[in-house]
């Protein structure tokens, strides 16, 4: 039998409900019967996000205190999070580490962040819709099919994504080092999650897309090699010329500045090249990262002044 329109709810008779609450409160048959969605779901969703919001800012709390870079020591102390990292960046490039260090634990965290938020509130999201009585399964079958279709158009920004994140947890690059990865070649100026920007000797700023990095060749990891090539006429005497130059290069060697620069002693190498219009010697040294350019210059300069006032000429041109 269909019981009436006017029936009383038979909640208002168990002690303990919302509906019997509200009817000892306001008497009211309707306002009783529709207690549980108008005060127990708002309150549960209420509840369901405020837990969410605390949670998430617990975790964003815990992500800066682990990314960000302890005080004192001029950027030396590793922030937490980059501890367990692999680390390339040489102590000696001086403030651009700490800058770089700073900068590769904000992205990070930055990942950090966006990721648990999205988790948190995702979940809480359904939750809610779990108490509102919707069905989920549909939901969440149109939402992976909408999820491929976006992967699909998306990819090339996914792709940037994910080697933005390797490039950031591997430290292949960052920022002041000098780089040559294809596209563009220069000083590194700011690293992202889809773009670096690099400057080449030009000036000339590059915004390069991670996605589209496949090697990189990185001037300022470790040491590296300052190569000077020497030009000699046909008839110099090689031996001779050898022991000036060895003489020249250990002479600017130990005096400031290049003597701050270098971490060897220089070595002349031999003939490493003839041309139509000359013979080559080659000298090198291992240097600071970076410092490479300037320690060519200097040693160059020195090595062709030693060779003119032994009385060396050469027929190529000295600016190699």
């Amino acid at each position: 039998m269909t019981p009436l329109l006017n029936e009383a709810p038979e909640c208002i008779n168990q002690p303990g409900t919302w509906c019997y609450q509200v009817f000892q409160i306001t008497h009211n048959e309707w306002l009783a019967a529709s207690a549980n969605w108008l005060i127990a779901k708002p309150l549960r969703i209420v509840l369901i996000l405020l837990v969410a919001f605390v949670i998430r800012f617990l975790l964003h709390k815990l992500i800066d205190r682990v990314t960000t870079m302890p005080a004192g020591n001029g950027g030396k102390k590793l922030p937490a999070i980059l501890r367990p990292l692999r680390e390339r960046a040489p102590d000696i490039l001086g403030p651009v580490v700490a800058e770089r260090r700073r900068q590769r634990a904000k992205t990070i965290g930055s990942v950090l962040k966006s990721l648990t938020s999205f988790v948190v509130l995702g979940l809480a999201s359904i939750y809610i819709l779990g108490e509102l009585g919707i069905n989920l399964g549909p939901l969440l079958a149109s939402a992976g099919v909408v999820g491929i279709a976006l992967a699909f158009g998306a990819q090339n920004l996914v792709k940037d994504f994910l080697s933005g994140m390797f490039m950031m947890l591997e430290d292949q690059y960052g920022v002041g080092d000098v780089v040559d990865i294809g596209p563009a070649t220069g000083t590194v100026e700011s690293v992202g999650l889809r773009i670096t920007t690099i400057r080449d000797v030009k000036g000339t700023v590059w915004y390069v897309r991670n996605g589209e990095v496949t090697r990189v060749g990185n001037s300022s990891q470790g040491y590296a090699i300052a190569l000077v090539d020497v030009p000699l006429s046909y008839n110099a005497d090689v031996e001779r010329a050898t022991t000036v130059l060895t003489e020249a290069a250990r002479s600017a060697a130990s005096t400031e500045p290049l003597s701050v620069d270098l971490l060897e002693e220089p070595e002349v190498l031999g003939v490493e090249k003839v041309t139509p219009e000359s013979i080559e010697l080659r000298l090198t040294v291992k240097v600071r990262p970076g410092r490479q350019w300037a320690v060519q210059r200097q040693l160059r300069a020195a090595c062709l002044t030693a060779l003119e006032e032994s009385g060396f000429l050469s027929a190529a041109t000295t600016a190699q």
